[in-house]
């Protein structure tokens, strides 16, 4: 299944992008906690060169706490520290102002030592379309002062906003890679729609969606398998049917035979919680 993606302006914020890292003291890279390894770039460690990093883990009311912590246990296996986020309702962003804002005391010490005068400390928020990087910023500072939805592509435009005293913050546009050999992982892209300006097709996308979820039965949603959830929000079973067979037979079942309804409802559905606390990555075992 092709996923592909047109992402001219991002091309662009990328060429933006790399020109205002240079002014640029910390990088606050953003995932999406469904998908936190697909929603890493390949390029970050390339940007971030030897500036500080924090690693926000966003939209962690959409996993179960269970896999919350098996992602920390493995992040700090990995000398990470991951700041976990609802960036809607404002959960974590706390812990995220207190890291940047420690980084800048850092920062201006050795500005200090140079017999430099102090700064607000210089940030950028990156990564993939859709992640909550307008939401994060919205909530560090505690008005809404860059656009905001649940949809990629909204940012368009690098800006600099002043959080503090002590913080700037960049906002960026989602920036995805030119090129993503992987279709699986296109697939969770477009699944948790973080995937940007994309030309894909709703139905293949949805069938997609429950056969990831088949496939991976150690996915869970508290005590629920995740194809369970399925069974109990339609009242349709995908045991033992491939997802083409389920999407048909939740179109005859609840929307007059209508693929197309049905394959963006249960995407909908999945994207805003409502098929439960869904992973649709786990640690590398």
């Amino acid at each position: 299944m092709a996923i592909q993606w047109y992402p001219g302006h991002i091309a662009k914020a990328e060429r933006q992008l790399k020109e205002q890292l240079k002014r640029v003291d910390v990088v606050l890279e953003v995932r999406d906690a469904r998908i936190p390894l697909t929603t890493h770039h390949p390029q970050t460690a390339e940007w971030v060169g030897n500036k500080s990093r924090i690693l926000v883990i966003n939209r962690m009311d959409l996993i179960t706490p269970k896999t919350q912590q098996l992602w920390t246990s493995w992040f700090q296996e990995q000398g990470e520290t991951p700041y976990w986020t609802n960036a809607q309702q404002g959960k974590g962003i706390r812990e995220v102002a207190q890291a940047a804002q420690q980084t800048g005391v850092q920062m201006n010490q050795r500005r200090k030592n140079r017999g430099m005068q102090p700064r607000p400390v210089r940030a950028v928020v990156i990564g993939f379309p859709n992640v909550g990087k307008s939401a994060l910023i919205n909530r560090l500072l505690g008005r809404r002062v860059v656009d905001s939805a649940r949809r990629p592509g909204v940012t368009r435009q690098l800006r600099w906003v002043r959080i503090s005293d002590q913080i700037e913050l960049l906002d960026a546009p989602g920036v995805i890679p030119a090129k993503l050999q992987n279709q699986e992982d296109a697939l969770k892209l477009a699944i948790c729609d973080d995937i940007g300006e994309a030309s894909y097709d709703n139905q293949r996308v949805a069938c997609g969606f429950v056969d990831l979820l088949k496939r991976s039965p150690d996915l869970a949603t508290g005590d629920r398998t995740s194809t369970s959830s399925l069974h109990n929000r339609y009242d349709v079973d995908p045991t033992g049917i491939t997802g083409e067979s389920y999407l048909q037979d939740l179109a005859q079942t609840r929307y007059q035979g209508d693929e197309e309804r049905a394959a963006r409802q249960l995407l909908n559905d999945f994207r805003k919680g409502l098929l439960g606390a869904i992973a649709l990555e786990l640690p590398p075992s």
